[in-house]
């Protein structure tokens, strides 16, 4: 397995998945594509927290259109490794979104209830359209019908760390995405 990263720290073993190069090249492919899709328009592009923030940034910096930004915050994890079930909204958007261009901006979609508690989230708005893009799509845990208008990187069903991903608030700052293995 030359040329793959790895390390181990407290007990773990992380495994590199994506590479920063790759994860750099994709975010580019993305902003071009929605670059493209939006010309001449201005979209709001609401990341969730706290994930999508590393994700939001890197991709509104290769964009090349005026876009706005907001967040909303919620919360399906707590601190373990496999999803609750349950979603909890902890911050709402701020932006008035009636009659604009959304696009929600996710780390990673696996489940689908996410997807499906923003689309709710925004079922009282009359928002011009509404797109959702992941750098991350786990297809195999769909537990919920749910479509993804972008996608940066389809992964197989392992707990992933890094570039804006964590594991009990850690591991964020990791500059590629990891496979954490016990």
């Amino acid at each position: 397995m030359s040329g793959i990263k790895c390390f181990e720290r407290n007990g773990e073993k992380y495994l590199e998945l994506i590479s920063e190069d790759q994860i750099r090249q994709r975010v580019k492919e993305l902003a071009t594509k929605l670059s493209d899709d939006y010309k001449d328009k201005c979209p709001i592009l609401i990341g969730v927290l706290n994930g999508a923030f590393i994700f939001l940034a890197d991709l509104i910096r290769e964009m090349d259109i005026d876009c706005e930004v907001d967040f909303v915050k919620i919360s399906s994890y707590g601190g373990g490794r496999v999803s609750s079930g349950q979603i909890k909204s902890k911050k709402k958007f701020d932006s008035d979104v009636d009659g604009r261009h959304i696009v929600i901006v996710e780390d990673i979609a696996d489940s689908g209830r996410s997807i499906k508690f923003l689309e709710q989230m925004f079922a009282g708005t009359k928002p011009a359209s509404l797109r959702f893009v992941s750098l991350l799509l786990k297809e195999d845990n769909a537990v919920v019908d749910f479509k993804l208008d972008y996608v940066g990187f389809n992964i197989p069903t392992k707990f992933v760390v890094g570039y804006g991903l964590d594991y009990d608030q850690k591991d964020r700052n990791l500059r590629s995405i990891y496979v954490l293995e016990e």
